[in-house]
């Protein structure tokens, strides 16, 4: 999976729109490798970015948990320890 896409389910305040339309993005990229698609692919990659968009807010409502939701800051926090850890800390 794209190390970009973030996990957008079970959070507090809920995913925008505007993440889940980014994820889409990111997951339409790496699908068709096209960072920026040609002009004669843009209709079909902006068609499978909000076919996919579309897909990814109704599995993101349909979903149930019994966990806590998750806390945006602390979630980070954690990726940013992770990522030190892994590579060590910028000058």
């Amino acid at each position: 999976m794209c190390r970009n896409i973030k996990t957008l389910f079970n959070y507090e305040p809920p995913a925008t729109d505007a993440e889940i339309e980014a994820s889409a993005v990111q997951f339409v990229r790496k699908l068709s490798g096209f960072t920026h698609p040609p002009k004669a692919n843009q209709a079909a990659f902006d068609r499978a970015v909000v076919e996919v968009t579309d897909v990814a807010s109704r599995l993101l409502a349909s979903l149930e948990t019994q966990a806590s939701p998750r806390n945006r800051d602390v979630e980070a926090a954690k990726r940013k320890a992770l990522s030190a850890r892994r590579f060590g800390t910028a000058p």
